[in-house]
């Protein structure tokens, strides 16, 4: 036990001095058996992107208006956060500790928004790409230099720089990355899911429709397909990097899929799958202590006012 905690402490030091914000240095309480399984979302909220902040904070999206919920991990209890508006959308979250910023994906919109996590102002949105290519912003990484998003109709990401402390660029300050090298751009639904390694050095990208993971050099956008030994990889959807450890949120499977990764990430050795009969289609998942919580997003149940969803706490 003294020497699991120890090694959370050295991974929970490198994330942060990398300027990744997965983890607070409360986070270690996470540990407790007492924080509740189930954090119930409101009503209709139709949630897809979950990420955790300062503290014993969660955050998560909503498909249907765009709207942020938070929660505390400790007795469940939440509240609106930013209020949801007709043609707005929340996907993919990410967390910066250094600045206290939500960084959030929307989907068809093609926009990237940007909230203060603790008024829940809108600080700056970016359009990534007009709505005229049909496009869907997937999802999010927040690391020390850029904030990273993912196109899931389009073989490229897109980068927003960022300055000391986290400070944001003007709304133009957009780069996009076309993905080369192994990447291979499938019909339907791509790029999904992203992280970054600690140093910030590469980006791991799963593509749902291809079944592949990727290192992603962000300098250049070369790809290089992560070799699995030939384990099939289906339904991926949000991803959790902690250390060597890879979680792989299988939504339509009802499972997350746990790769140990080798030291430079260009091959994995699928060791497990984590199921939990609360799991109702989860689509994303965020690292707390030694939890998981996955996000479900009840994709095969009619998205109606009174339709109940929830976030499901599970061991890692």
């Amino acid at each position: 036990m003294l020497r699991k905690f120890f090694v959370f402490l050295v991974l929970t030091a490198a994330l942060v001095m990398a300027g990744v914000g997965v983890f607070s240095p409360t986070a270690v309480s996470a540990a407790s058996n007492t924080f509740p399984k189930i954090i119930p979302l409101p009503n209709g909220f139709q949630p897809e992107g979950v990420v955790t902040g300062h503290g014993p904070t969660i955050y998560a999206g909503s498909l249907a208006n765009g709207a942020i919920y938070q929660a505390n991990l400790r007795t469940g209890e939440g509240e609106i956060l930013v209020s949801g508006q007709t043609g707005q959308v929340a996907v993919g979250l990410s967390f910066d500790s250094r600045s206290n910023s939500l960084f959030v994906s929307g989907g068809a919109t093609g926009t990237a928004t940007v909230y203060d996590a603790g008024s829940g102002e809108q600080l700056v949105q970016y359009q990534l790409v007009p709505t005229t290519t049909a496009p869907f912003i997937n999802d999010v990484i927040v690391t020390r230099e850029a904030a990273y998003f993912t196109n899931s109709f389009a073989p490229e990401l897109y980068k927003i720089p960022l300055g000391p402390g986290g400070s944001l660029p003007d709304a133009g300050d957009v780069e996009t990355i076309a993905l080369g090298g192994d990447y291979v751009q499938v019909g339907g639904f791509n790029v999904n899911g992203i992280v970054a390694s600690p140093s910030g050095r590469y980006l791991i990208i799963v593509n749902t429709g291809g079944q592949t993971l990727y290192r992603v050099d962000p300098l250049t956008g070369e790809a290089l397909a992560i070799d699995l030994g030939g384990a099939p990889l289906p339904n991926g959807d949000g991803l959790v990097l902690a250390g060597d450890t890879l979680y792989v949120v299988q939504n339509f499977l009802n499972q997350i899929a746990v790769i140990e990764l080798n030291d430079s990430l260009t091959a994995g050795t699928l060791v497990g799958t984590i199921t939990d009969g609360a799991f109702d289609i989860p689509t994303t998942a965020a690292l707390f202590g030694n939890k998981l919580y996955a996000v479900n997003a009840r994709f095969s149940t009619p998205p109606m006012p009174d339709t109940e969803y929830d976030i499901v706490q599970v061991e890692r």
